[in-house]
C-alpha cells in the first residue's frame, strides 16, 4: 500500500468497479493518509483522526465493491456489518462491540496465514523428516525399493541412502497405498448449557480456551494414509514454528492502525419524526454506535481494542431517510459524504466486459469447462444492457445486481443443455438475447416476478 498513490488507487479499483469516481476518489485519500500518518512523529500521530466516509446511493452501484477492494490494496482486516443486524430484536439486538471482536478474529486468522506462508517449506521438510521415521520405525524391513531391502540401517551412511531413497520415494508419490501410525490430538470438552439474556459475544470468556488450559490435550494413536499424515505433521511443524503472542501483537497493531469497519444499511437505523415502537431502538443502535466510532477501548480474548483509528466506511440508499437524520454525534463522526450515481445502460455496457472478473468473462469460463466457446456479439451486450436499465428503471433498481438475474435467465437453457450437447461453439447475438427476454420483458407483472 505504501507505493500507491490516491490516483494509482482508484486506478486500481477502476479494474473492478465501473464509474463513481468521486467515492473511489474519497477512499483513495482515506487510504493514502492511513499511511501518511505512519510517516508523523508520534506525539502528533496519535491526534491524527481518520476522516469516516458515508456512501450515499442505490444497491448494487458499487459502495460494498468498493470498501472491499479498497481492504484488499491495502492488506488491512475488513469486516463488513449490516447495520439492521443491531435492530432485529428491539433492545436485545446484536451486541455492536461484536464487529470489532470479529474483526480481531479476522485479523488474527490473516497473520497466521501470512506467518504460515512464511514456514511452510521448513514445515513441510521437517514434516517429511517425521514421515520418514515414522516409516522406518513401523516397517518389519526397510520401506525401500528391492535393490535397498539388504542394507543395514543401524550404520550411519547406510541408514543416510535409506532416507535419502523414502524420501525419493514419497516425492514420486510411490508410497500413497502405505499407512502409518500418528499421534492426533483430540480436545474434548464437558458440554455446557449457559442460560443468558445476553449474546454469547458479550461473554467475554472463551470457555474452550478456560478448559483447554485446564484439561491436557488427549492424543490417540491413528493409523492413516501417507498424505493424510503428512498433512497432519505439517499442521503440528507449523504450530511449532509460529510465535502466536507475535501473531496477536501484530493483528492488534494492523487493526488499530489499519483496519476497515463496512457499516451497510446504516439509513435502517436512523429513525423518523416518531419517539415510539422500533425508532427507539434505531436511535439506540446509532448511540450504542457512536463511542465505538469516536474511539474506545473493547475487550476482546486477545485483549483490549482500541478503535479511534479504524476507518469506518458507512453506506446506505437513503431513499426514505437522509444523512441529515443521524443523530447529530453520529453525522460528526462522519465528515466524508459521497453520493454514488445510479447506473446507465451505457454503464452495464462496461460492466458486462471491463472489469477483471467481468460476468460475460465469468459465464464465457463457466461454459469453458464443458468444452465450448462461447462468444457475445456488441449487440447482445448492448441488448442485455438496455433491458437492466429498462427494468431498473420500471421495476425495483437493484443496479448491477440485474445483470446476475437476466444473464441467469438469458442462459439458462444453454447451461442445462451444455453437458449433453453436441456443438463445440456457440455465438450469442442481439436477436438471441431479444428472443429470449422479450416477453418476460414486455409482461411488467412477469417482469416484477421473474427479473
Amino acid at each position: 500500500m505504501q507505493g500507491l498513490t490516491p490516483r494509482q488507487i482508484v486506478e486500481e479499483l477502476d479494474k473492478y468497479i465501473i464509474g463513481q469516481h468521486n467515492a473511489k476518489k474519497s477512499v483513495a485519500i482515506a487510504l493514502r493518509n492511513r499511511w501518511r500518518r505512519q510517516q508523523v512523529e508520534d506525539n502528533l500521530r496519535e491526534e491524527i483522526m481518520p476522516n469516516n466516509i458515508i456512501m450515499i446511493g442505490p444497491t448494487g452501484v458499487g459502495k460494498t465493491e468498493i470498501a472491499r477492494r479498497l481492504a484488499r490494496l491495502a492488506g488491512a482486516p475488513f469486516m463488513k456489518v449490516e447495520a439492521s443486524k443491531f435492530t432485529e430484536v428491539g433492545y436485545v439486538g446484536r451486541d455492536v462491540e461484536a464487529m470489532v471482536r470479529d474483526l480481531t478474529d479476522l485479523s488474527i486468522n490473516m497473520v497466521r496465514r501470512e506467518k504460515t506462508e512464511e514456514v511452510d517449506k521448513i514445515a513441510r521438510a521437517a514434516a517429511v523428516e517425521r514421515l520418514i521415521d515414522l516409516l522406518i520405525k513401523s516397517a518389519p524391513e526397510p520401506v525401500v525399493e528391492e535393490d535397498m531391502e539388504t542394507i543395514d540401517i543401524s550404520k550411519k551412511t547406510e541408514r543416510v541412502k535409506v532416507r535419502e531413497n523414502i524420501r525419493r520415494m514419497l516425492h514420486e508419490n510411490k508410497l500413497d497405498h502405505k499407512k502409518v501410525e500418528v499421534e492426533v490430538e483430540q480436545r474434548s470438552f464437558p458440554t455446557i448449557e449457559i442460560f443468558s439474556n445476553q449474546e454469547m459475544e458479550e461473554l467475554d470468556i472463551s470457555f474452550q480456551e478456560a478448559f483447554a488450559g485446564l484439561l491436557p490435550p488427549v492424543k490417540k494413536k491413528r493409523k492413516l494414509p501417507i498424505q493424510e499424515a503428512q498433512k497432519i505433521l505439517e499442521h503440528e511443524e507449523v504450530q511449532k514454528l509460529i510465535d502466536m503472542e507475535e501473531v496477536v501483537e501484530e493483528a492488534i497493531h494492523r487493526i488499530q492502525n489499519s483496519g476497515i469497519i463496512f457499516l451497510d444499511e446504516i439509513d435502517k437505523i436512523v429513525s423518523d419524526d416518531h419517539k415510539s415502537g422500533p425508532d427507539v431502538s434505531r436511535e439506540g443502535v446509532q448511540r450504542d454506535l457512536l463511542p465505538i466510532v469516536e474511539g474506545s477501548s473493547v475487550a476482546t480474548k486477545y485483549g483490549m481494542i482500541k478503535t479511534d483509528h479504524i476507518l469506518f466506511i458507512a453506506a446506505g440508499a437513503f431513499h426514505v431517510s437522509k444523512p441529515s437524520d443521524l443523530i447529530p454525534e453520529m453525522q460528526g463522526r462522519f465528515p466524508i459524504r459521497v453520493e454514488l450515481n445510479d447506473l446507465t445502460a451505457k454503464d452495464f455496457e462496461r460492466i458486462l466486459v471491463e472489469p477483471e472478473n467481468a460476468l460475460i468473462k465469468q459465464y464465457i469460463a463457466l461454459i469453458g469447462a464443458e468444452n465450448i466457446k462461447m462468444d457475445f456479439t456488441s449487440a447482445a451486450i448492448q441488448e442485455i444492457a438496455r433491458i437492466a436499465a429498462d427494468v431498473n428503471s420500471r421495476t425495483e433498481n437493484i443496479g448491477a445486481r440485474r445483470l446476475h438475474t437476466i444473464m441467469t435467465i438469458l442462459l439458462e437453457e444453454l447451461l442445462f443443455e451444455a453437458p449433453d450437447c453436441d456443438y463445440d461453439s456457440v455465438t450469442i447475438d442481439g436477436d438471441d438475447v431479444r428472443n429470449r427476454l422479450q416477453d418476460i420483458v414486455e409482461d411488467e407483472d412477469l417482469s416484477r416476478y421473474i427479473l
